[in-house]
């Protein structure tokens, strides 16, 4: 009984092997995948209005005052629209289209010899000539060039043994398109700027005067702008800081009212007004609102306005104009 069932279990074993092939399987695969699809459009389908509304056109309505804000929108971004700029680049393109169509590229053979000719014209300048002889004598060699040519063309000569298109395209260059040119063969000289200065005062117009922080300083400050009187210190600057001009003056005056017998009293006030400090030939660095009391029995100016410049030759870190500020009590 039992070697009867083994070669039927084997029959049975191989018939399914022959059934599930990977073909057969896959087809199985893709059948199922199919049933799934269908399943999902019949279920889409049986949504209401689904495919209705996407078929349906949507018909919308505007009000009137829609329709008016939409037709100010409009107006509004047509009104910014800047339509002078506009044109204006317009011209300017039209007028770069033409240079464009007018410069033509000279032949090699021409712009050397160009070259060649006002490297002579320069060459006979000499080494010491300054860019305006040379500014002059480029275009004294420009005019005679265009004479030449101009004459050549008139008598129907070939100008230096170039063609008549060539001699017509150098002419060109030479008349309308002459930076043009000179930047192509490497030459360029700089442009001389002139400077003059305007004096449009009148003659009987006063000085402007110049600000000083501050109260109004007394009479008798006798304030002095951009002067630096010398004499002996009272009271050093270096430590001695004042508000403003005016306060370093009535300093001086107290000092001198409160000075023992015997004592230095103060007759010259020194100032710096200036934020950045104020120079001097010393060692020290001298600070805005220094205030500075001195004494001396005839006073002098160690320097007045300006700076002479054999001063700053001997001092290069001096300034054109003194920013110290000061006076000589009067009582």
């Amino acid at each position: 009984m039992m070697r009867g069932l083994a070669p039927s279990a084997a029959l049975g074993g191989r018939s399914a092997a022959r059934w599930c092939t990977y073909r057969r399987v896959t087809v199985a695969v893709c059948l199922g995948n199919l049933v799934a699809v269908l399943l999902v459009l019949r279920s889409l389908s049986s949504a209401p209005g689904y495919f209705a509304s996407a078929s349906r056109s949507v018909d919308v309505k505007y009000s009137e005052e829609q329709i008016r804000l939409v037709e100010e929108s409009i107006r509004i971004r047509r009104a910014a629209v800047p339509v002078e700029l506009v044109e204006a680049v317009k011209k300017l393109q039209k007028v770069f289209d033409r240079e464009e169509k007018r410069r033509k590229e000279l032949p090699l053979e021409l712009k050397q010899k160009v070259s060649y000719e006002i490297l002579e014209r320069l060459r006979e300048l000499g080494e010491n000539s300054n860019t305006t002889e040379q500014g002059e004598a480029l275009e004294s060699w420009r005019v005679e060039k265009l004479k030449d040519i101009k004459s050549a063309s008139a008598q129907n000569m070939s100008y230096l043994g170039f063609s008549s298109e060539e001699s017509r395209m150098l002419k060109r260059a030479l008349e309308f398109n002459w930076r043009i040119l000179t930047e192509d063969i490497g030459f360029w000289i700089p442009v001389s700027v002139w400077h003059t200065e305007h004096n449009d005062k009148l003659d009987n117009e006063p000085e402007e005067e110049e600000i000083i922080a501050g109260p109004p300083l007394p009479p008798e400050c006798n304030a002095q702008l951009h002067t630096d009187y010398g004499g002996a210190a009272v009271r050093w600057g270096l430590t001695h800081h004042k508000e403003s001009a005016a306060d370093c003056c009535l300093a001086c005056l107290d000092q001198a009212k409160r000075a023992r017998p015997g004592a230095l009293k103060c007759n010259i006030w020194v100032y710096c007004p200036s934020e950045y400090g104020c120079y001097s030939p010393d060692k020290y660095e001298h600070k805005h609102q220094e205030c500075w009391l001195k004494q001396a029995d005839h006073p002098k100016l160690n320097f007045k306005d300006k700076y002479s410049e054999s001063y700053r030759d001997a001092h290069p870190s001096a300034p054109v104009v003194v920013p110290w500020m000061s006076g000589v009590i009067t009582v």
